[in-house]
């Protein structure tokens, strides 16, 4: 899997940078598709395929594939999570990766190409950035906490209620980030760089990967009202344990205002 992202970061370096020279297709409402992207998921799917060629795919830029393993494994994969702020030069994105058995996310690597920074997960193995163990924050008082979410955009979202969120945690904590990437925003909890993260709207590619890392760090992932977290679910909270209760509580207390 690491060697896979290194592989298909090489595309994505190169062309970062150069976003001008990039023939660029619109997808949706300020939603793009580059073929820097295109060209990353088509080397994840050759390279992943040849090692596991029995596994299944779910990728953001083709159809599903079905694979043929018995015990159900498929990759989940994002090549390029942050694709709006590598368009604008903004060097913030990463290659995400999962592997999911019988519906259960077992592995997990995100890559930051520009920082070279490796986020790898196994179940029950623990979490680690550049081989290096990680684990969530050990901050327990809301007004302490840095927290990351992701912001409703053109033909998409719910934006009256993101901005009662956005005022119920600005006056409850240090600050929020919205930085433009799930996978990696769910890798900075994982790291203890922020102390949660909570978004609508995302897909299993966005945060698969970004799961397991947090919870092999030893956070908690839940929706936002603080339910049983499913990857295809409308939700995600994510924070260390102690200040996850307080994050739920913050939140529906803006959705009830």
């Amino acid at each position: 899997m690491t060697r896979a992202a290194i592989k298909a970061s090489r595309g994505l370096k190169r062309d970062f940078g150069e976003v001008e020279n990039l023939q660029v297709s619109r997808k949706g409402p300020a939603d793009f598709v580059s073929t820097a992207d295109l060209k990353a998921d088509k080397t994840l799917r050759e390279e992943l395929g040849n090692a596991r060629p029995e596994y299944g795919f779910l990728t953001e830029e083709g159809a599903e594939v079905k694979g043929t393993d018995e015990h159900g494994r498929r990759w989940i994969v994002d090549p390029l999570d942050g694709t709006t702020n590598f368009l604008h030069g903004l060097p913030h994105f990463a290659v995400s990766i999962a592997l999911e058995e019988r519906g259960e996310l077992v592995a997990a690597v995100v890559y930051d190409p520009i920082k070279d920074e490796m986020f790898t997960a196994e179940k029950g193995a623990g979490a680690f950035l550049n081989d290096r163990r990680i684990r969530v924050s050990g901050r327990s008082a809301l007004n302490s906490a840095l927290v990351g979410t992701g912001a409703p955009f053109l033909g998409h979202g719910d934006r009256p209620i993101f901005l009662k969120e956005v005022d119920a945690i600005t006056a409850s904590t240090a600050g929020i980030r919205r930085m433009g990437s799930a996978a990696l925003d769910l890798a900075y909890v994982a790291a203890g760089r922020f102390d949660g993260f909570w978004e609508r709207e995302l897909s299993p590619w966005d945060i698969a990967a970004g799961v397991l890392l947090v919870r092999e760090s030893g956070g908690q992932v839940t929706t936002i009202k603080g339910t049983a977290f499913k990857l295809d679910g409308d939700s995600i909270l994510a924070a260390n344990l102690e200040l996850h209760p307080s994050l739920v509580k913050a939140l529906r207390a803006a959705r009830d205002s």
